[in-house]
């Protein structure tokens, strides 16, 4: 009796624990990876984000993007680093010192007025040329294989 009370709970927990997970509906999404450099150098602080060159059918949003840290990336759709979708995309990188002082004078309970962000940001000095910053004319393309990808990028002026 006890065996087939173990067995019945295994076989309840499978069915359940397969009906979770992080199946969101869109679709299979690849890990997307690498390193970002300026002038031979890894890209400090910034964001990526890849395009893609055929848009959803559906106008669902199906491009990713990641914060550039130390001069490494990990690419998301909808987050926790899922990856991109396989495809061709285009590629912009920004790259931005961002003077927060004057969006920290304006902080009322513990959080930045979005009007102030918003200006610091259109203040702010780009820290590498600003064709990398539009998809169109940075010449970055990127292709997302049905594995795990590793892109790398190299900025020059």
């Amino acid at each position: 009796m006890a065996r087939i009370r173990i067995s019945l709970l295994a076989l309840i927990s499978t069915v359940v624990l397969s009906g979770c997970g992080s199946d969101d509906g869109l679709g299979r999404r690849y890990a997307v990876s690498g390193t970002i450099t300026y002038k031979g150098q890894p890209l400090e602080k910034g964001a990526i984000t890849f395009y893609p060159v055929t848009p959803d059918p559906k106008g669902v949003n199906n491009g990713a993007n990641s914060a550039i840290v130390g001069g490494k990336y990990q690419l998301s759709t909808r987050g926790d680093s899922d990856g991109a979708f396989e495809g061709e995309y285009v590629v912009a990188i920004e790259s931005k010192d961002v003077d927060m002082t004057a969006a920290k004078s304006g902080v009322k309970a513990g959080s930045f007025k979005q009007d102030d962000v918003s200006k610091a940001y259109r203040k702010a000095k780009s820290l590498i040329p600003l064709k990398y910053s539009i998809a169109e004319t940075s010449g970055f393309k990127a292709t997302v294989a049905a594995r795990s990808n590793t892109i790398n990028f190299d900025l020059v002026d």
